[in-house]
């Protein structure tokens, strides 16, 4: 019966292994792939453990034994895998980012080993402020220099839920970084659609500016952080403000464009995307044209937008990696400073361990991209 057990662990930490290398399926909550993604590499020692106890318990060694070793060894290799590909793609990031956005000096490297285990930031200081409406911000003073330049986060969570504060851990991150933070709530859907958002935002950004001498904050140092949801705002408001104090747009998992998002969504996905975009955006493609066009990072791009830095793991299934791809052609296409940062072996909300292979190279090359646009 041991062995019987320890085959089962085998399995159960190789199968979830495997949402490293393939899609999850719909039928399989999505959020198990922040287990294999960002902590793969910790459940990695189970079913390893699980092998070696198999071989080494006493008694007659049979095929449930030998079946427990192969299983385990294989679940271990596929946890312990996107450590081995973030090493890899660590290698030719800086250049890649200087290439794109110019040099910097990041504190920390792409990816080590080590970092897997360094252990997440100290909190911040944080004030919460009623920006417009009813609508709330928390700021992070930047702990260093000052005037200091200022990130505004966009939450995620599809535009009808989430909220502020989503991975504080960034947000105290950021600050520790000499950077201050503008964690923002905006009007969700479907009582609200677009462009509420993009009006929240603008509204966000003018605040910040009023209130920067006092916050010790260089008006003309904003950047736009955004995730999923969050990132598409970002990236529309980003190109569509046309406000020059906009030095650069961040964009984790993010859709950037609405009509292709309706194309290939599907009431049995994990969204519900068609509902959910009418409720978004008031409609279907047909009906509220001008709200998917002006939602769409993709068609407001312009040789003046401000360069991006996008994060993307190329088997989400909630935002698809073609998104980001598309962008970063059409941004390259009118001469914008880009680069995709692409994860093999990650889905969504890739960089919610920030220990985590994809957190160290989200971190680094944030890092990099904020320094570089806010020099």
């Amino acid at each position: 019966m041991m062995r019987w057990g320890l085959l089962a662990i085998a399995a159960l930490f190789a199968g979830i292994g495997l949402l490293t290398v393939f899609q999850v399926p719909d039928w399989l909550d999505w959020k198990i792939t922040i287990v294999a993604c960002s902590f793969g590499y910790v459940a990695a020692i189970l079913p390893f453990a699980a092998a070696l106890l198999a071989w080494f318990l006493p008694g007659r060694r049979g095929g449930v034994a030998l079946a427990t070793v192969v299983v385990g060894i294989l679940g271990f290799a596929l946890l312990v895998q996107p450590c081995v590909r973030a090493w890899r793609i660590g290698r030719d990031l800086p250049g890649e980012l200087s290439e794109r956005f110019g040099p910097a000096s990041p504190k920390d490297e792409p990816f080590t080993f080590a970092g897997l285990f360094r252990g997440w930031p100290e909190a911040a200081p944080r004030n919460t402020w009623t920006y417009s409406g009813s609508l709330l911000l928390d700021f992070y003073p930047a702990m260093g220099a000052s005037p200091a330049p200022c990130v505004i986060v966009i939450h995620g969570g599809g535009w009808d839920s989430g909220d502020r504060g989503q991975i504080p851990q960034f947000n105290y991150w950021l600050a520790r970084r000499g950077y201050a933070v503008a964690d923002i709530s905006y009007r969700l859907a479907p009582e609200s659609t677009w462009p509420a958002q993009r009006d929240d935002v603008a509204a966000a950004v003018a605040f910040v500016k009023a209130h920067a001498a006092a916050w010790g904050v260089d008006p003309a140092k904003l950047v736009l952080f955004g995730r999923s949801a969050g990132g598409q705002i970002a990236e529309a408001c980003g190109y569509g403000l046309h406000d020059k104090a906009l030095r650069g747009v961040i964009a984790l998992y993010a859709p950037s464009d609405m009509r292709f998002a309706w194309t290939v969504g599907r009431p049995d996905d994990a969204l519900n995307s068609p509902k959910l975009l009418r409720h978004f955006l008031g409609g279907t493609p047909d009906t509220a044209g001008p709200a998917y066009d002006s939602s769409s990072a993709l068609f407001l791009v312009t040789p003046n937008s401000p360069p991006t830095l996008m994060v993307h793991g190329e088997i989400d299934t909630l935002v698809w990696h073609r998104h980001s791809v598309r962008l970063a052609a059409r941004l390259t296409e009118s001469g914008v400073p880009n680069l995709l940062l692409s994860m093999p072996w990650a889905s969504h909300a890739l960089e919610l361990n920030l220990d985590s292979p994809s957190g160290q190279l989200t971190t680094y090359s944030i890092d990099w991209f904020l320094a570089a646009v806010c020099r």
